[in-house]
């Protein structure tokens, strides 16, 4: 039986309207509740629900909730309004895998993500970073057969690097990688391999491990972010994954992003440029 499907254009009061889907989501949990920004920076006006509600209702009162945030976040250019849905908050409040968060590259994994979060038998919030960009990027693709098929993609593996030329491992989540590859294929830098983190928490510890394992030959391990340094996934990486990462970011900044589209663009130049050189 094929499912019913409807848009809504919500009203722009983001405390509202999540509070809403919120309680929507709670009342028919065979739904698939989403809630989309119109920039993930606008969640903060969601802020006491998101606190209140999404990351703590099951932990405070046995109650679950499979709501869908979808926060477009992504470093384009657009200024300090128009960038960061604030992916670092949302990991300091992930325990007890209380909820999902992603950054998919692709669409059969973003698809994949999303038939998971329907068909699981218990009910968990899923936040997705979604950035505009890769919605007419054409490398962003995904075949009928990988849509079709196969499932949820927690790690995306490295296809086209040779093990044992590899010395430098980059890891990275979101957009970026698509600007990484890039880079090493004008620079022909085929000693990095660039693992994409595509759930961010629950992190897939074994799997990180499991690529660590393919190259022997790495001296040096990379996290790569678009976000300044005192933002992003690097604190909760650093955190987690058991490996000497270096970073590679901006420099620590008050604003999630420069106001200038010149400055931003220097700054994730910058950013692109320095993975490869260190």
């Amino acid at each position: 039986k094929e499912g019913r499907f409807a848009i809504y254009n919500s009203l722009l009061s983001e405390y509202a309207v999540v509070g809403f889907d919120y309680g929507y989501a709670m009342a028919s949990p065979d739904t698939l509740t989403i809630w989309e920004a119109q920039f993930g920076d606008f969640a903060n006006g969601a802020q006491i629900m998101i606190d209140q509600f999404l990351s703590a209702a099951e932990d405070k009162w046995k109650v679950q909730n499979g709501l869908v945030l979808l926060l477009p976040h992504g470093y384009e250019g657009q200024g300090a309004e128009h960038s960061s849905a604030r992916l670092e908050r949302f990991l300091q409040m992930c325990a007890q895998e209380n909820m999902t968060v992603a950054n998919c590259t692709t669409p059969a994994n973003f698809y994949h993500l999303l038939r998971r979060q329907h068909k699981r038998h218990f009910r968990r919030p899923l936040v997705v970073m979604s950035p505009k960009s890769l919605l007419r990027l054409p490398k962003a693709q995904s075949s009928m057969e990988e849509l079709a098929h196969g499932t949820f993609q927690p790690i995306l593996s490295d296809t086209t690097a040779v093990p044992e030329k590899v010395t430098k491992v980059v890891f990275c989540s979101g957009k970026l990688y698509y600007e990484l590859a890039d880079e090493r294929e004008a620079q022909g830098a085929d000693h990095v391999a660039i693992i994409r983190i595509e759930q961010l928490y629950p992190l897939d510890d074994l799997a990180i491990m499991q690529e660590v394992a393919k190259y022997p030959n790495a001296e040096k391990y990379v996290w790569a972010q678009e976000e300044p340094a005192n933002m992003g996934a690097w604190t909760y990486m650093l955190w987690q994954m058991h490996l000497p990462l270096t970073l590679v970011s901006p420099a620590p900044s008050a604003a999630t992003a420069s106001g200038s589209h010149q400055v931003a663009l220097q700054r994730q130049r910058e950013t692109i440029e320095r993975v490869f050189s260190i």
